[in-house]
C-alpha cells in the first residue's frame, strides 16, 4: 500500500493528492502542517476516497518533530510543499512595497521558501529515512541551497516540467490527436517560467530554454526547437499556475511510488542541481538524461543566466545569493538590508524581517478578479 507523507496542507497539496488517492495510487497519507486546517483536509480525503489519512498539526520548521513521523510512519515518498508564505500571498495588493517585491523577483523572498525545506531535509538525515523526497517550494534554488547543508531532495516539481508540458501541447496541436509524440527533453530555470506560460518570447534567443525533440538512441533525428513552450495560448498569472504545477508533479510522484514505471522527464533541481534538467526516474533515483554530445557546462550556464529572471545575479559556492541590480533598485528604497548578499546563516532573521515588513505596511486590495489578474500580469513581467 503506497504511503505518501506531505509536509504542507495548502492549495498545492490538495491539487496533487486528490488525483492520486482517487486513482488508488496512494492508499495512505500522512499530512503535516502547522495549521489546524490540516485536519479538515484529512476529513475531506477520508470522506471522499478509500484512503487512510493521518493529520499531524505541528510546525514543520521543527525538524525534531518530523523525525518520529519519518521513523514511525515509514512513507514511501515525502512531498514538501510548504513555505512561510505563498508566492501568491500578495496577489491583489497595490501598495508600493508589494509592487516592488513583485517586480524584484522571487529570489528576494527566498528566505520565506527555504526554512521548512531545510528542516525537512535535516529530519530526513536525522531519521535515517532513505526514500525519495520531492520539493515543490522554489526547487530550482532551494534544492541546491540545502545541498550545501546536507542531503538535497531527489527532485523538484513544476517549473521546467511545466515548460515541458507546454511544449508537449504544442507538439500535440502540430502532429494531431492520434500521433505518437516524440521524446521531449528540456533544460530551463524558474526565472523563465512566467514568460513561457504567458507566451512571451524573449528578445534574445540565448534566453530561451533548451528544447530537444527526438531520441537519438532510437536513431531518430534530434531537433532543437527552443520556442515550443511559448507556442500554446498564454495563461495569466494566478492560482491557475498551481494547476499546471500539479499536473507536472503527478507523473513524477507516480514514477517514484512503489511499482512506478521508469519516467523520462525534465524536472527542477535533480540531486541538488541549479535549474531544471532531463532525467530518468527509476527505482527512487534520478539519472541525468541529456542528449548525446550536449555539454552539461553549457546547460548549467543557461540556468545560471536565466536565474536573473528571479533576481539572482549569482550564487557563491558557500550558498551566498547575490541579487541583480534591478532587484536591488526595487527594494532598496524600503529595506536595503534585504538585498544585501544573502547567506544561509541569515535565512531565519531575514525571513522574519520580510514578514514584519509586509505585515506592517497597510495593503490596499483590488476588488475585482479582473483587476487582480491585471495586477499580476503587470507585476510578474520582467523589466
Amino acid at each position: 500500500m503506497s504511503h505518501l507523507l506531505v509536509v504542507g496542507a495548502g492549495d498545492m497539496t490538495e491539487r496533487v493528492l486528490h488525483p492520486l488517492v482517487a486513482a488508488g495510487e496512494v492508499r495512505e497519507v500522512t499530512l503535516v502542517s502547522r495549521s489546524a486546517s490540516v485536519h479538515q483536509m484529512a476529513r475531506v480525503l477520508v470522506s471522499g476516497y478509500d484512503v487512510t489519512v493521518h493529520s499531524v498539526e505541528v510546525d514543520a520548521r521543527d525538524s525534531a518533530a518530523l523525525v518520529p513521523l519519518l521513523r514511525g510512519r515509514r512513507p514511501d515518498v515525502v512531498l514538501q510543499t510548504a513555505s512561510l508564505s505563498s508566492p501568491w500571498s500578495m496577489a491583489g495588493r497595490t501598495d508600493p512595497l508589494a509592487l516592488a517585491f513583485a517586480r524584484a523577483g522571487l529570489a528576494v523572498r527566498l528566505p520565506l521558501q527555504l526554512p521548512v525545506l531545510r528542516a525537512t531535509m535535516r529530519a530526513v538525515a536525522d531519521s535515517g529515512y532513505d526514500g525519495p523526497v520531492v520539493n515543490l517550494s522554489f526547487p530550482d534554488v532551494t534544492n541546491p541551497l540545502v545541498a550545501r547543508l546536507g542531503p538535497p531532495p531527489l527532485v523538484g516539481v513544476g517549473n521546467v516540467a511545466i515548460m515541458q508540458t507546454r511544449a508537449r501541447a504544442a507538439l500535440r496541436a502540430e502532429l494531431g490527436a492520434d500521433a505518437e509524440l516524440p521524446l521531449l527533453r528540456l533544460v530551463g530555470q524558474h526565472g523563465q517560467l512566467f514568460d513561457v506560460v504567458q507566451s512571451r518570447l524573449p528578445a534574445d534567443p540565448a534566453d530561451l530554454p533548451m528544447v530537444w525533440v527526438g531520441d537519438e538512441a532510437k536513431g531518430e533525428t534530434l531537433q532543437r526547437r527552443d520556442h515550443l513552450p511559448y507556442v500554446p495560448e498564454p495563461i495569466a498569472p494566478g492560482y491557475a499556475y498551481n494547476a499546471l504545477a500539479a499536473a507536472a508533479a503527478l507523473p513524477v510522484l507516480r514514477a517514484l511510488l512503489p511499482g512506478g514505471a521508469p519516467l523520462r522527464m525534465s524536472v527542477p533541481a535533480p540531486n541538488g542541481m541549479f535549474g531544471g534538467f532531463p532525467v530518468v526516474l527509476r527505482d527512487g533515483t534520478a539519472e541525468l538524461d541529456l542528449p548525446a554530445g550536449v555539454s552539461l557546462a553549457e546547460c548549467q550556464a543557461l540556468c545560471d543566466r536565466a536565474a536573473r529572471g528571479d533576481g539572482i545575479a549569482r550564487v557563491d559556492t558557500d550558498g551566498t545569493v547575490h541579487f541583480t541590480e534591478s532587484a536591488i533598485a526595487e527594494i532598496t528604497p524600503f529595506a536595503p538590508d534585504l538585498v544585501e548578499p544573502l547567506s544561509l546563516a541569515d535565512i531565519d532573521r531575514r525571513a522574519s524581517r520580510i514578514q514584519d515588513l509586509l505585515k506592517d505596511r497597510k495593503s490596499t486590495r483590488l476588488n475585482s478578479s479582473h483587476q487582480i489578474i491585471s495586477y499580476a500580469v503587470f507585476c510578474l513581467k520582467k523589466k
